[in-house]
């Protein structure tokens, strides 16, 4: 009796949230539908598939004209629902999570700085100036998705220390490399636009001062603002970002009101009527309201976004991203170059050499479980820069510079995985050898 009754369908629903829960899931179907548009781009179906993203759907009302290709509509559109997750995520972490405290949360940060900092001295390094090197902001940022798979793979071998560190790590350089597509990659600014867009931003303030919780109604102010930056020539994902750290981390129903109303309903004898109009109804509804506002707004988007996010998002990006012709001819193998040994070596050095200034200047504090040895494996993940790097790589590179780039970010993707993987297998299980052995011998007793 204390279950909500079961019905057939919940086998089919039950078994679909326990296939979602599965943090390597998502990975999986992402490196599934890379699979697929790679097959695809190097298929007598590569014309069709590509004529397909450049469709051209919008809206039209009168002279006014909103038209975009199936492509835009995912890398602008989709993706800035992907920001907006992201922004929840670090938001939540730094109000309620374990990055509360500054020099928690200056460990992951400067380890962000510095995995966008040493790549691109790398990645400019390596380029001298050639063809490309206006797209280094490429290089710049970590998969999530990807990141998270690795981790998940690894089970409970992983200390959640290390989840955390690399997860910060990933959301904060995620941010940072959208503010570089803010700043580097925006273009012809349309100051009306973009004022109408700080207008809405300051509506979405007022309105949640005032106390308006219905999130149909931001959503929809949310698409109103998105337009307003798409028109203005600033990258309209940023909306994600901005609406993300607005969103309130705090809930609006303490755990005490929560239960002093619950305790009203209960208090109603079994079989009593929920009649319209009567005082028992009011009560059973305010339960609803309540159990639904006793979750912050920011636990309740991420729980709501995540699997359309993880599951229908980032596999539609990696379907019209993802595509390499192997057979183009005219490959830059010096741009290629540049962008393996920017996320391979140039990555996990700045991650490392960054968490360590951090940590001996006394600016970040580093968990006792997290030791330099689980940070050096865990930074080969970061070069993980999959869905980031192609989304920067769309807007820094010419079209015939494409396939190349995108090759370098496969190849550095796929290096940095398995380079990750193999070393955090090796650190771990060196953390699970026993106690007796791990120590060496028992010491000396002392002399009398």
């Amino acid at each position: 009796m204390g279950r909500l009754p079961s019905e057939p369908a919940d086998w089919i629903t039950q078994a679909f949230k326990r296939f979602m829960s599965i943090e390597a899931m998502a990975g999986a179907i992402l490196l599934g539908c890379t699979v697929v548009a790679l097959v695809l781009a190097n298929t007598g179906l590569s014309k069709t598939v590509a004529g397909f993203w450049e469709i051209q759907i919008g809206l039209r009302a009168g002279d006014f004209e909103v038209s975009r290709s199936v492509k835009h509509w995912i890398n602008d559109g989709l993706m800035t629902l992907f920001f907006f997750l992201i922004a929840l995520e670090l938001k939540r972490e730094l109000v309620l999570g374990e990055l509360r405290q500054l020099r928690a949360a200056a460990l992951p940060l400067t380890a962000a700085v510095g995995g966008m900092v040493v790549p691109v001295a790398v990645f400019l390094l390596v380029m001298q100036g050639g063809a490309g090197t206006v797209g280094w902001g490429t290089v710049m940022s970590t998969d999530t998705a990807f990141v998270i798979g690795c981790l998940a793979l690894l089970g409970s071998r992983v200390p959640e220390s290390l989840r955390l560190f690399v997860l910060s790590l990933a959301i904060f350089d995620d941010v940072g490399a959208i503010l570089v597509v803010t700043i580097g990659y925006s273009h012809g600014l349309n100051v009306i636009a973009l004022g109408a867009a700080g207008l809405g931003l300051a509506t979405v303030w007022g309105m949640a001062r005032l106390g308006v919780r219905s999130l149909l109604v931001y959503f929809a102010l949310g698409g109103c603002i998105w337009l307003a930056f798409d028109l203005s020539g600033v990258h309209a994902t940023l909306t994600g970002v901005l609406l993300g750290l607005m969103t309130p981390a705090r809930s609006w129903v303490s755990d005490l009101r929560l239960h002093a109303i619950l305790e009203r309903v209960t208090a109603y004898p079994p079989g009593e009527r929920w009649g319209a109009g009567t005082k028992a109804r009011g009560d059973l509804r305010r339960v609803g309201v309540a159990a639904r506002e006793a979750l912050s707004p920011i636990e309740r988007l991420e729980i709501m976004m995540h699997p359309w996010v993880a599951f229908i998002i980032m596999p539609l990006f990696a379907l019209a991203n993802a595509g390499t012709s192997f057979g183009t001819a005219g490959f830059d193998a010096t741009l290629t170059l540049a962008i393996v040994a920017a996320f391979v070596i140039g990555k996990p050095a700045g991650v490392l050499l960054f968490s360590f200034l951090a940590v001996r200047l006394r600016l970040a504090v580093r968990p006792s479980q997290l030791n330099w040895g689980l940070i050096a494996s865990g930074s080969l993940l970061t070069g993980i820069g999959f869905a980031m790097a192609l989304f920067i790589a769309e807007l820094a590179f010419a079209p015939a510079l494409q396939d190349t780039v995108k090759l370098g970010i496969l190849i550095a993707s796929g290096v940095s995985a398995v380079m990750g993987l193999l070393a955090l297998l090796a650190v771990t299980m060196r953390r699970r050898v026993p106690k007796a052995l791990a120590i060496g011998p028992e010491p000396r007793p002392p002399r009398t």
